[in-house]
């Protein structure tokens, strides 16, 4: 599983696509607002090679599997 495509919304929201196609809109507040700043969420990006989602530089990361159930996304336990 890897993060595809990130679209930043606003404050916290983004549209995260992975690479099964699956897209949803997702508020990360709960999960990196305790990390990231307001002002520092446009350092956003996805790392190219473990398709996680960053931040500053790759100080705060988010692994593509917690993002997926983060987003209600249920796993399918044989493609893991």
């Amino acid at each position: 599983m890897r993060l595809r495509h990130i679209e930043h919304r606003d404050a916290y929201c983004f549209a995260l696509t992975f690479d099964n196609g699956d897209r949803r809109e997702v508020d990360l507040q709960d999960l990196i607002g305790q990390h990231v700043a307001l002002s520092e969420v446009q350092t956003a990006r996805i790392d190219p090679e473990w398709g996680c989602l960053e931040f500053l530089h790759g100080r705060v990361d988010i692994e593509p599997k917690t993002l997926y159930r983060y987003a209600g996304f249920v796993e399918d336990k044989q493609a893991a």
